[in-house]
């Protein structure tokens, strides 16, 4: 049974990916933009821009153009970049991917170090007061957008009390420490929003378990309030939390690519709006799935998590 589980997710997951694969590149075969005349600019000559359509495939039909694209994709070749001569889509990506993992990295851990004991301390709350102010908290930090919160934490933490200077990013590879310290702060951007959003979400389901009849059983054996929430309430009410949890993880790594761009760091994001902005569309393409990619990933493995935690789950 749960192999049969395993298997169907694997299949469902290649078959979004190709999905993916196929809306993207056609998305950008249809747009009226000429690669060539985009990468030799509007002054080139018709021969030029004749030999370059010929060099670069474009002369054949979408059709044969998406499976050779595709070919190249499965072995991690995207082509060349039209804006970067000379550079490679995937040594273009490859350079600024690691920045951007571990932007999303560290985003993940402050989500999952602060929001479960801020959402158990929630929960535990008896008075309104209390309850209010936290709901009070909680939707005002959701509301803020991310790239805002870059903007204030620049502000305050690079130009005030000069903690970081904007701009000066240091590659891992040069100084992993130093780079760590660059991106706490867009991540701490990134997680506050979803700090905010899981903690709402954790302090319902804990006070939804709370309500229901095995807990009055537990109580009923004289097991303490602190005792009945460890050991039992807890484990049922993150059940739902990991699938949102799931979600949040997708939101941060589509989150990162706009706060990258207001810290500066040089990740898939910046790479992707630089693209976009100078009509680099095998760049885009391939950046988009990518973002596609990892969305999937995660969405498969929290399935499988889910799985692992409830064996009853089938869809």
């Amino acid at each position: 049974m749960l192999m049969k589980y395993v298997i169907k997710k694997i299949i469902t997951l290649f078959l979004a990916l190709f999905l993916i694969s196929v809306i993207v590149f056609f998305a950008f075969s249809v747009l009226p933009a000429d690669a060539a005349v985009a990468k030799l600019g509007t002054d080139a000559t018709p021969e030029r821009l004749e030999a370059l359509r010929e060099a670069m495939g474009l002369n054949k039909s979408v059709f044969e153009r998406y499976g050779i694209w595709l070919v190249g994709a499965l072995q991690g070749d995207f082509g060349k970049s039209l804006q970067y001569t000379n550079k490679t889509v995937t040594s273009l990506i490859s350079t600024r991917l690691g920045n951007s993992a571990i932007l999303s990295l560290i985003s993940f851990v402050m989500v999952i170090v602060f929001s479960i004991p801020l959402g158990i301390f929630s929960a535990k709350r008896r008075s309104a007061l209390g309850r209010g102010a936290m709901t009070t908290v909680t939707q005002v930090t959701m509301g803020i957008p991310s790239f805002f919160l870059g903007v204030l934490i620049t502000y305050l933490f690079a130009i005030l009390l000069h903690l970081f200077s904007l701009g000066n990013f240091v590659s891992p590879k040069k100084n992993f420490w130093a780079a760590v310290g660059y991106l706490i702060f867009p991540a701490i951007a990134i997680a506050l929003p979803k700090i905010a959003m899981t903690v709402k979400f954790l302090t319902s389901s804990i006070r939804n378990e709370l309500h229901k009849e095995y807990v009055r059983t537990a109580y009923s054996k004289g097991q303490t309030r602190n005792g009945v929430l460890y050991k039992h309430v807890l484990i049922n009410a993150m059940i739902p939390v990991v699938t949102f949890l799931g979600v949040i993880v997708a939101e941060i790594v589509a989150g990162s690519l706009i706060v990258e761009q207001v810290f500066s760091v040089p990740g898939i994001g910046t790479l992707l709006i630089t693209a976009i902005t100078n009509r680099d569309y095998p760049v885009v393409e391939a950046c988009v799935l990518l973002i596609a990619f990892f969305v999937i990933i995660i969405n498969f493995a929290v399935d499988m998590i889910y799985k692992a935690i409830d064996p009853r789950v089938t869809v």
